[in-house]
């Protein structure tokens, strides 16, 4: 059965010229057909897409990627360079805020100015204006001029213009972020409803837990192109994993010399996970080996656990944990049950110290590392973000 398509966007380009100086524009202005002075800039470059009826669609990337643009031009605020969008049935948009306000107008005012912008009739907006001011819920402001108004209220009358005009298509850019959290609450409640009735959402936004959450698919816009467009957790988990490779990486492993023949009392001769890669909830084991140059029978083993940017996760040590070693092991295993960690790199260094941890017999940075991927819900959701899972449980 073929879906019927509610957008199509099809080898659009948005290309602005970029001129070092004003008079470069006049320059150029005034002999149209001799030396450029402008520099072509790709806002969006080659775009294309299809997103069907029904569907909640997720747009991410960076500032700058063209997010915003495309969404313009979907609601035809502004044209394609090159290319064609298509668009089937009523659309209604939500951009970035303020858009479409007159700030010398009042919130009903604007209300009808805002329904003819994006195309609906005075009947329709006469027929849905009790409604719009009661979801709004700005009071005697709405007949007050906007320019009075602070952020939230403009994101209520806006977000209350959007989404009671009955669209078949609903475009959201990250404005309504800016509402209270009654607010928000009472907005994504009648966002569900209209997901709920078959309606065709597309979403922009910076939060990849609403993306994953809210959204069947997520495309993801780098520099003006699409570099990915697929199931929403995925593109998600691609661009998250994009993100971090751009933070500066303070760390780099160090691997144990063997033939590193140190005068310590103990020395730590190697230190292995015993696999590289694990889940969030798996078992975690860390095998280290020591070497003894003289009799100690009292001491203490410890592990740190580091991320990426060189920032201590946890850690793990015998004294803490009041274990006393009273005999010279030249093998221990660090367990961690049902590890807690999060999608991401770490990194392992493991200190011996004496049996009240003053003072080390042996350090070693940096040694080994891991990376843990997270484990998916039934919906296909990371069970968790942020640092850590904790341990936890549910109780009715």
């Amino acid at each position: 059965m073929n879906k019927e398509v509610a957008v199509k966007v099809q080898n659009v380009s948005k290309v602005y010229k970029l001129y070092d100086k004003p008079t470069d524009r006049l320059k150029e202005s005034i002999i149209p057909f001799g030396k450029k002075y402008h520099k072509d800039f790709y806002a969006l470059n080659d775009v294309s897409f299809e997103i069907f009826k029904g569907e909640r669609v997720g747009i991410i990337g960076k500032n700058g990627s063209g997010k915003s643009t495309v969404l313009k031009m979907i609601t035809g605020v502004l044209t394609p360079t090159k290319g064609n969008i298509c668009v089937k049935g009523k659309i209604s948009a939500l951009l970035e805020l303020g858009a479409g306000f007159n700030p010398e107008y009042t919130g009903v005012e604007n209300v009808y100015l805002n329904g003819a912008i994006m195309g609906f009739s005075k009947d329709l907006i006469d027929a849905k204006i009790d409604e719009i001011l009661s979801f709004a819920d700005i009071g005697e402001f709405a007949y007050q001029q906007v320019k009075m108004y602070s952020s939230g209220m403009f994101a209520r009358l806006a977000f209350a213009v959007a989404i009671n005009v009955d669209p078949d298509v609903l475009i959201i850019d990250e404005a309504l972020s800016v509402g209270d959290m009654q607010f928000q609450e009472k907005s994504f409640s009648r966002l569900k409803k209209f997901k709920e009735n078959g309606r065709t959402i597309v979403f922009v936004s910076h939060s990849l837990p609403s993306i994953r959450n809210f959204c069947d698919r997520a495309i993801w816009l780098h520099d003006g192109i699409k570099r990915m467009d697929g199931i929403a957790d995925v593109v998600c988990d691609s661009y998250q994993d994009y993100i971090n490779s751009l933070q500066e990486k303070v760390i780099k492993l160090n691997k144990i010399d063997s033939n590193n023949n140190r005068k310590n009392k103990i020395n730590i001769k190697n230190v292995t996970p015993c696999i590289q890669n694990y889940f969030t909830g798996d078992e975690i084991h860390i095998d280290i080996e020591l070497d003894f140059n003289e009799k100690v029978t009292n001491y203490g083993v410890g592990v740190i656990i580091y991320n990426l940017l060189g920032n201590i996760v946890t850690l793990y040590n015998t004294v803490r944990d009041d274990i006393n070693i009273n005999n010279m092991f030249n093998k221990f295993r660090l367990s961690i049950p049902e590890n807690d960690f999060l999608k991401g790199d770490y990194y392992i260094s493991v200190i011996i110290s004496d049996e009240m941890a003053m003072f080390p017999y042996d350090r070693r940075d940096f040694v080994a590392g891991f990376s843990i991927d997270s484990k998916k819900n039934n919906q296909g959701i990371p069970i968790a973000d942020g640092f850590f899972r904790s341990k936890h449980k549910w109780i009715f």
